[in-house]
């Protein structure tokens, strides 16, 4: 059982037999809490079943929305900005809604900043870099994915390296620096491999065959 469970059934014992309410409002911000990790994990699930082909999950949206205002009420600045990021990655690869995904990536950027939660900025960046390429803005793009590849080399997210390595390929071939291109998937795939990365040496195969 979850630590949080744990404590509320303790703090529920205390008020009903030992007259002790005074646990109550604790409880209620842990299990707060807790819905909004649970909520966050549920789209995660829900995203990842859109990814494989199972079309789109009616309950996503609702399920980040529902994290970001639980993390707000209880004051966990890391899990709202975390849970804003997913409500932009719905806008963005689900709804194709750009303008949307922005102003939430924007201000899961703040927050992240605000947390120190390279993680996440290294997420919102890769995908304000694709933002920027599905714009034809090409520099900014490149921009936002070399400092995402900064982050996750810093803190150690290889795979998330190489993923946006690929990416930063595809903008070195729309630049016209084709070696370029050829050197920057080389080294995503032997990171990948390095790391199991199945998936992203999957998308290296499909960049190097558009080449």
């Amino acid at each position: 059982m979850d630590a949080r469970l744990e404590r509320a059934e303790a703090m529920y014992e205390r008020a009903v037999f030992g007259g002790d309410a005074g646990g109550l409002e604790v409880a209620d911000r842990e299990l707060d809490a807790l819905e909004a990790d649970l909520a966050l994990a549920r789209g995660r699930v829900a995203h990842a079943r859109f990814l494989d082909g199972q079309g789109e999950d009616a309950e996503e949206l609702a399920l980040f929305e529902r994290a970001v205002a639980l993390y707000r009420l209880v004051g966990d600045v890391r899990g709202e900005g975390a849970a804003l990021f997913w409500v932009g990655v719905f806008h963005q690869v689900v709804r194709r809604d750009q303008e949307s995904a922005r102003a939430a990536f924007e201000r899961s950027h703040d927050l992240a900043t605000k947390a120190g939660d390279k993680l996440t900025l290294s997420y919102v960046l890769r995908h304000l870099g694709i933002a920027e390429h599905v714009a034809g803005r090409l520099q900014a793009a490149r921009e936002r994915l070399e400092e995402s590849v900064r982050l996750r080399r810093e803190i150690g997210f290889q795979a998330g390296v190489a993923a946006n390595l690929v990416g930063l390929a595809y903008i070195a071939v729309a630049e016209g620096r084709h070696d370029d291109a050829v050197a920057v998937l080389d080294e995503a795939g032997e990171i990948a491999e390095a790391n199991g990365a199945a998936g992203v040496m999957r998308s290296i195969e499909e960049a190097r065959a558009q080449l």
